[in-house]
């Protein structure tokens, strides 16, 4: 019994009694930066349409894996783990739209308007062995909580 309950870490732990309710994605890879995303844009615009669907399936296809349906407003956390510096952070946070898509996509998320989401925020950290994105859901349960 005693090994079920140590797979809580404190963090949810925290959230579960706080009433907030905090859901992590994992995307194990890095997305397209803004300027990847532009050049196939300039190129033909069915090569971005192409770009966009093909992320987009693969963060819904791992969002209904990894997360459950949110019905309340949302904080969203980015952390993106990126092998190198050699991308500057405001072009490689531009893939949050093809991760609040497939969000949307997999039926975690209502839709990606206001009244679903509260607020966004990025984190930027080099980890050149395992790149990835950590994507982190917080429910909000009320006005107050979403304003402070």
């Amino acid at each position: 019994m005693a090994g079920e309950n140590s797979a809580v870490s404190a963090g949810s732990l925290g959230a579960m009694m706080s009433g907030k309710k905090k859901q992590i994605l994992t995307i194990p890879c890095e997305l397209p930066a803004l300027n990847q995303v532009l050049d196939a844009g300039k190129a033909h615009w069915s090569r971005y349409a192409k770009l966009k669907k093909e992320y987009s399936n693969l963060i819904s296809i791992l969002a209904r894996i990894q997360l459950r349906p949110v019905q309340e407003r949302v904080r969203i956390g980015f952390r993106w783990y990126c092998r190198n510096r050699r991308k500057d952070p405001d072009n490689i946070c531009s893939a949050k739209k093809f991760i609040i898509d497939g969000l949307v996509s997999a039926g975690i998320l209502q839709d990606d308007g206001w009244k679903q989401v509260s607020s966004f925020s990025d984190d930027f950290e080099i980890d050149a062995a395992n790149p990835r994105i950590e994507v982190t859901i917080s429910e909000i349960r009320n006005h107050k909580e979403y304003t402070s």
